[in-house]
């Protein structure tokens, strides 16, 4: 195995994981657009680290089908329980968002709705073709659950044709009992083969610090590359409340550099590596290495 720094425990976190807060008129306007529109934002109930960043430089992570996931990740801040009844309306909603942040570039996840027969794609596939409709030069990124990996089911969504089809591993193998709520990890490993098989552009993202080993992670990185999944994003595990996963480690900067460089090498179109990156952080510099990969730019 490879050098890597040494990894620091402790409940204090090192200084490479403080932020620095932003403001300013971009924040406001994009705090003032998701007010407006009632939208959920994974930025807030996620509790993302990135939230003030991104917000100043006008992006924001959109979250469809409610607050509330029918999954209990022991990593997740999402509320959980018994979900309300889909809005029909919210695909417009989502759509005349993303105009009057005038982005060109949107992410859209959502809960996990094991409620629902068709666990949300048609309103997935919805929310797309609305934001299509409004946004025609904007690029749509996606970021599912594993929709108990039917071909049907992702097939609804990857027909609406996003640019970018996300689904998390969020922790390797070993872990993931102990990580992810039924969640399973060859399962997203099959619902990212079956995206990548119905010619989507594929990524997904990886937790570091939850006690697994750097050739565990390689070796995630390995089972994704494989399932055809060509952009991949590598964070810290932080803690959002007592109630969950305590942090095991901190892992360096210095081993987030050498999980993208070797993941690099397996054939990544891009690896968006460090302490405080997370699913859709720098969302668009990852979809345009694709297309560069593929001689589309």
């Amino acid at each position: 195995m490879p050098k890597v720094h040494d990894k620091v425990t402790g409940s204090i976190k090192p200084e490479w994981l403080k932020i620095r807060l932003r403001g300013g008129e971009d924040y406001a306007k994009v705090s003032k657009i998701v007010e407006q529109h009632a939208l959920n934002t994974i930025c807030s109930s996620g509790m993302c680290p990135n939230m003030a960043e991104c917000w100043a430089r006008r992006t924001a992570t959109l979250m469809i089908m409610g607050d509330i996931c029918t999954r209990s990740c022991r990593f997740c801040a999402t509320n959980t329980g018994e979900p309300l009844p889909l809005t029909s309306s919210e695909p417009q909603k989502v759509a005349a968002a993303i105009k009057s942040m005038g982005l060109g570039y949107c992410v859209v996840t959502s809960v996990t709705r094991d409620d629902l027969p068709d666990r949300g794609a048609s309103h997935w596939a919805a929310t797309v073709e609305a934001i299509r409709k409004e946004n025609p030069k904007t690029n749509i990124e996606l970021l599912i659950p594993d929709m108990d990996a039917s071909a049907h089911l992702l097939g609804i969504i990857v027909a609406a044709k996003p640019d970018v089809v996300g689904h998390n591993i969020e922790t390797v193998e070993r872990l993931t009992p102990q990580v992810r709520s039924r969640a399973d990890y060859r399962r997203s490993l099959r619902t990212i083969s079956i995206l990548s098989s119905l010619g989507a552009t594929v990524k997904s993202g990886i937790m570091t610090g939850l006690g697994e080993s750097f050739d565990e992670v390689m070796q995630t990185l390995e089972d994704l590359r494989l399932s055809g999944c060509e952009i991949v994003t590598v964070g810290q595990y932080l803690q959002p409340t007592k109630r969950h996963l305590p942090v095991a480690e901190y892992i360096h900067p210095d081993t987030f550099a050498l999980y993208r460089q070797k993941g690099m090498e397996l054939g990544f179109a891009h690896i968006e590596s460090s302490p405080l990156v997370r699913s859709s952080y720098m969302a668009e510099k990852g979809f345009r290495k694709s297309l560069e990969r593929k001689g589309r730019t």
